[in-house]
């Protein structure tokens, strides 16, 4: 079997992060809109989930959540951080568990920063009981559309070329075919998509520092970007995604995945050729069937 490619650094993305979690004011708006969402889409599951997983979040934000009397919650977090539960530094795709030990398993925001999702998503099923639940949200493919285009723009401009510089994410697409290769039944994939709007693109980027979310990329990562390359994106990006009043948007799409693993309780669909209805009755069409 060949390895997957490395497209990211993990050891830089992780320093990254923990870099940002000491910083005075962290940038959490993201982490705190996943949460909520969290929060809401595992009341609607009605279940106790005895023993949850935090799977790599990189702030504490979703295990908090997840903290409830007569309920073990491990943090399995990719930097050394505090938290009230159990707590361990582990590798998305290497988790240290063994086979079937969580009834619930949840990772926020990180999940786009490995090299081998199927992999990971493998290594999740592995850790589910039977009716078990994964619950994920990750950074989705038109994030930072806007930082990208001009990014490129100003780099083919003033450079002759482009070098990757914001990550490629996931494709909302592709993840429910990932989810059933990876042995997970009743997969589900949603998309979150909202804008937020800056007074200057330098601002937005303080976020990204500010969240750790800076260039991870092999392709592109060891080389800072240029001055007069940055200065120029700024520009054109005031001048191509500003609003009347001068405001920059920057969209962000999180992708939201769900699955379960396989249990016989479960609805199963029903097996080719059994039904005992016609499709043009059920439509009401009284045409005659071909």
């Amino acid at each position: 079997m060949t390895s997957p490619p490395q497209i990211f650094d993990r050891a830089l993305w992780r320093r990254r992060l923990a870099r940002a979690a000491r910083a005075e004011k962290p940038c959490d708006f993201l982490m705190a809109r996943v949460a909520e969402d969290f929060a809401f889409r595992l009341s609607t599951a009605q279940r106790a989930f005895p023993r949850a997983l935090d799977l790599g979040s990189p702030q504490r934000a979703v295990a908090d959540i997840l903290a409830s009397p007569g309920r073990l919650v491990v943090r399995a977090a990719p930097f050394a951080g505090g938290f009230s539960g159990e707590n361990l530094v582990a590798d998305e795709e290497l988790p240290p568990f063994a086979p079937e030990s969580f009834d619930l398993v949840v990772s926020a925001l990180n999940l786009q920063f490995v090299n081998d999702l199927p992999g990971a998503l493998a290594q999740i099923r592995r850790l589910l009981a039977p009716d078990g639940l994964f619950l994920a949200a990750m950074v989705g493919g038109q994030s930072l559309r806007e930082l990208r285009i001009c990014l490129t723009l100003a780099q083919e401009e003033i450079e002759g070329g482009a070098s990757p510089r914001v990550a490629p994410f996931a494709d909302l697409r592709d993840l429910g075919g990932l989810l059933q290769r990876a042995g997970l039944a009743l997969p589900v994939a949603d998309v979150d998509a909202f804008t937020v709007r800056y007074a200057h693109a330098l601002d937005l980027m303080r976020d990204l520092r500010a969240m750790g979310a800076t260039n991870a990329l092999i392709a592109g990562a060891r080389r800072p970007l240029r001055r007069d390359v940055l200065l120029r994106a700024c520009a054109l990006y005031q001048e191509n995604f500003a609003d009347d009043d001068g405001r920059i948007r920057a969209r962000f799409e999180i992708i939201w995945a769900s699955g379960w693993a396989p249990h016989e309780s479960q609805q199963k669909p029903l097996a080719p050729g059994s039904a005992k209805v016609r499709l043009s009755a059920a439509l009401g069409d009284k045409s005659e069937s071909l």
